[in-house]
């Protein structure tokens, strides 16, 4: 299994960041590199506790479908999001958000602990790209949250 962290200063208040954080067009806005989409269960607005969404995505060639839904929710302090279905042996997401010091700006936390499926080939994968491939798109989703925020 990987799991990795990253934080990420935004000018913005933890509430509102926390909501754009679960909107659904501001995560196909961010992905719009990889035609992510929403296309099943929740596909517009923000998501909620309980919520399942189905992405569709384009990703080393292949259209991926994962749908994920939002196990913990406490606003505007943190949410969850794990994998129903789709490509991973395992996918979870925590989202956090604190207050920076100063207070007109939020500390966004993301953990994000998965497991490639195909066992030793999997973990290969993961070593060789799949890491790598995920820490990318979690930066290029925090860099469209802070620039949306922030301008």
């Amino acid at each position: 299994m990987s799991r990795f962290e990253i934080v990420t200063l935004v000018l913005a208040p933890p509430d509102l960041l926390f909501d754009t954080s679960l909107s659904v067009e501001t995560h196909t806005s961010s992905m719009a590199g990889s035609s992510e989409r929403a296309v099943a269960g929740v596909t517009t607005g923000l998501l909620t506790l309980g919520d399942q969404v189905t992405w569709q995505a384009r990703h080393f060639g292949l259209t991926w479908r994962m749908t994920s839904t939002i196990i913990a929710w406490e606003r505007p302090t943190y949410f969850v999001d794990e994998q129903l279905k789709g490509p991973f042996r395992h996918w979870r997401h925590e989202h956090h958000f604190e207050p920076a010091p100063d207070a007109d700006a939020t500390l966004m936390t993301d953990v994000i602990d998965f497991s490639a499926p195909a066992g030793p080939l999997g973990r290969l994968v993961d070593r060789l790209v799949l890491r790598r491939h995920m820490t990318h798109l979690m930066d290029t989703r925090n860099r469209h949250i802070r620039t949306t925020l922030e301008h």
